[in-house]
């Protein structure tokens, strides 16, 4: 990993717990408020604060390893760890220097965990501006980690003003009413329901002062999202893949009379060669993005709109392949494990079902049209 050492152990020691209540786990649902605890105790909520702000130094590398490590074993986990540090990081890109700095200084000090109202597609909640700051009212979806978390980055439209207006609050601040009500059918512990806001206070300082469009680094907030996904992605599709691997070693039956394990069978061979192929593959365009990202993180001053727009490319890319082969490697693990895998106490449909629902929240037909477009007409 980066520049943390004995990240890496944490995160497999925290993977392995997770991995023996995960199918129980999503079956019930609900808030995983154990399991948060115990990233909480990991310390791992820290991982992307800078030293000198009382966290651990670590770099995007390393958070994309923790979160594609948890995802092995319980992609719910992985997501709203993930979505932790994209929040964090909101302040830092959007903020003010003094709003990086304190925001990174109290949630190293208090070891808060993000949570997120974010949503930009959700454009029911208004703010209205008062002589002190704003009043919320309205509702939030989707707001993935909201259950359980110390802080929320709420966005909000103001009338008359195109950009949304960024803030961060207290979870618990009076007038909001977190619902607890996401129960779909996959992804079913990152807590991804519903907000409401009655009245909620605001003040000026809890702003952040430069918004999405200050430079071109404030918005790298546009695509850092996407890259965790990736990894949540991929871990998934690894997860799945050790886990069709063991079961075939250890259960699946051989078709032809002539084998004595289902190992030998030319067909299940060819299908785990294909699987092989795909994870390598998917590694090497995910790798790509994510050096481009932390070279621009490392330099913010020096990035352009051509370094966005490759960024862009190589992101989006990584999206669209990571979802054609998770989804592919989670449907096609049943070809090599036979139909008693099928039994839901071993709960391999997860897999599938976890990533079904994150990608039909970011579609990759219009990216894959987008780099189509761009591509044939040398734009």
């Amino acid at each position: 990993m980066g520049a943390v050492a004995h990240i890496d152990e944490i995160a497999e020691k925290l993977a392995e717990q997770f991995k023996q209540t995960a199918v129980v786990r999503d079956k019930i649902g609900g808030n995983a408020k154990k399991e948060r605890d115990l990233i909480r105790e990991s310390g791992l909520l820290k991982l992307l604060i800078p030293t000198e702000y009382g966290g651990l130094g670590g770099n995007w590398h390393d958070v994309f390893q923790v979160v594609r490590t948890i995802a092995r074993a319980d992609s719910s986990l992985a997501h709203v760890l993930g979505y932790h540090f994209i929040n964090l990081v909101t302040p830092h890109l959007c903020g003010s220097q003094e709003q990086k700095e304190f925001y990174y200084r109290e949630t190293a000090k208090h070891n808060y965990f993000w949570g997120n109202a974010f949503n930009p597609v959700a454009i029911q909640l208004k703010a209205e501006k008062t002589t002190t700051g704003y009043l919320l009212n309205g509702v939030k979806t989707f707001c993935s980690g909201s259950v359980d978390s110390d802080v929320l980055l709420v966005s909000a439209l103001v009338e008359g003003q195109d950009e949304p207006l960024l803030v961060v609050i207290p979870s618990k601040r009076i007038g909001v009413d977190i619902k607890g009500d996401w129960d779909n059918m996959g992804q079913r512990q990152t807590d991804s329901g519903t907000i409401l806001f009655n009245d909620v206070e605001v003040h000026d300082e809890e702003v952040l002062q430069q918004g999405f469009y200050a430079s071109e680094f404030s918005q790298l907030r546009l695509n850092i999202a996407t890259f965790i996904l990736n990894h949540v992605y991929l871990g998934i599709s690894e997860g799945a893949l050790q886990s069709a691997l063991t079961y075939t070693r250890e259960q699946t039956r051989p078709r032809a009379i002539t084998q004595t394990s289902a190992i030998e069978d030319p067909i299940i061979q060819h299908h785990y060669g294909q699987f092989y192929v795909q994870v390598e593959a998917a590694n090497l365009v995910v790798k790509k993005a994510d050096q481009l990202l932390q070279e621009l993180w490392d330099q913010p001053g020096i990035i352009t709109s051509e370094h966005r727009s490759n960024l862009d490319d190589a992101l989006q890319t990584a999206k669209i392949f990571t979802t054609q082969v998770g989804l592919d490697i989670t449907s096609k693990i049943f070809e090599v494990m036979g139909s008693r895998a099928t039994a839901s106490h071993y709960g391999f449909d997860r897999y599938w079902r976890n990533l079904r629902t994150m990608t039909l929240h970011v579609p990759v037909d219009t990216s894959i049209q987008s780099l189509g477009r761009k591509f044939l007409l040398g734009e």
